[in-house]
């Protein structure tokens, strides 16, 4: 058996009478699973990803398809940890480091409970702010407490009714005041008014 010698005769090899495909099916002697690109001069597909695994799908544009997710609150956990820092140098004011303690706390509280949540992703912040406040409200506490016994036990108590008993009259307060200083005098061994 000898081949033929017209090309038109083997259907393997298209002729010039062979009309192209239709579109949307594969030329012969390609894959059934191969279809030629939408449009000519379409991209090629993207190259597979190293390893041998597939290529990840292309993400949709803003906008489009899933909605993007929302930005963490992380505000109350910062605001927090802020207030407690702050509460702790307040502590020396009357009472600056127990309101600034207090509103650390109670920040930070509703912070936590955002990050519990999935809200908010500075849960550690909250609790750091927590505990800040805690420490501001506890030294405020004892800073006012050492105040107002030093106060009393330095003769604080006798000037407050001295000067109320003293009314308007300045001399008489000027004479509370006097005594007050000398009483501080004699109890620490100090002199706070200089002699001339």
């Amino acid at each position: 058996m000898t081949e033929p010698s017209d090309p038109a005769d083997r259907p393997d090899i298209p002729t010039e009478t062979t009309a192209p495909p239709p579109p949307g099916y594969a030329p012969q002697g390609y894959p059934q699973n191969y279809a030629p690109g939408p449009y000519p001069g379409a991209y090629p597909p993207p190259p597979p990803a190293p390893g041998g695994y597939p290529a990840a799908p292309p993400q949709p544009y803003a906008g489009y398809g899933t909605p993007v997710p929302a930005a963490p609150k992380n505000g109350l956990g910062i605001g927090a940890l802020i207030l407690g820092l702050l509460s702790l140098p307040a502590v020396f004011s009357v009472v600056g480091g127990f309101v600034l303690g207090l509103l650390a706390v109670i920040i930070g509280f509703v912070g936590y409970r955002r990050a519990r949540s999935g809200e908010a992703t500075n849960g550690g912040m909250a609790i750091g702010g927590i505990v800040l406040g805690f420490l501001g409200i506890i030294v405020s506490a004892v800073v006012i407490a050492v105040g107002v016994w030093g106060f009393n036990k330095f003769g604080g108590q006798d000037l407050v009714d001295c000067m109320r008993r003293a009314g308007n009259d300045t001399a008489a307060q000027q004479k509370c005041q006097d005594e007050f200083r000398g009483n501080l005098e004699d109890r620490l061994s100090i002199t706070l008014t200089p002699t001339p």
